[in-house]
């Protein structure tokens, strides 16, 4: 089934909890021992944001990575949002709670707070993150972190602009869900 940018992939599982990641095969696909890696003919990319900068500019409409410089830096900034402030709040809380990974609790809880609620504010004004027509890379690397901030104990519940920007992001056409995401 092809996906938001109309191309099909391929996924191919690493079980983390197990220690893939770590294993000398995974190893050679991509040093830093960390998933996401894209595998596009003979070229690798690694990272996250790096894959979903790759993906737009190779495949997708530019609307996805315009080439704006205003929109490209709010793009970028929310980028450095995800990797930041989604990963050390909601995604810690999540990775504590369902793997038992050692965490601060009372500090990763207070960051998703503080992560969700400056989500809260910007999707309170403006329907896509980086204030574009339709959504961008931007959305795509933060709705993950954002739908899934309740398996860390966050209840989305207060954050109605939060949950109407997951759904948006669920209806568009080519959207693929993942485990809790479906």
């Amino acid at each position: 089934m092809p996906g938001l940018i109309g191309q099909t992939a391929e996924r191919v599982p690493v079980d983390v909890l197990k220690g893939e990641h770590r294993q000398s095969a995974f190893l050679a696909t991509n040093p830093r021992g960390q998933v996401p890696v894209l595998e596009d003919g003979e070229l690798r990319v690694i990272d996250s944001q790096a894959i979903l900068v790759y993906l737009a500019r190779r495949y997708a409409d530019e609307a996805w990575f315009p080439q704006d410089a205003l929109a490209q830096a709010r793009i970028v900034g929310w980028l450095s949002f995800a990797a930041n402030e989604m990963h050390h709040g909601p995604a810690t809380a999540r990775a504590g709670r369902l793997f038992g990974r050692p965490i601060d609790e009372a500090l990763a809880a207070n960051r998703a707070v503080a992560a969700i609620s400056l989500l809260e504010q910007q999707l309170a004004q403006h329907a896509w993150l980086a204030e574009t027509a339709g959504p961008s890379i931007a959305d795509i690397a933060i709705y993950p972190y954002a739908a899934l901030a309740g398996e860390g104990g966050l209840d989305l519940a207060p954050f109605a602009a939060v949950r109407a920007w997951c759904s948006r992001i669920r209806q568009l056409p080519g959207y693929v869900g993942m485990p809790g995401l479906e």
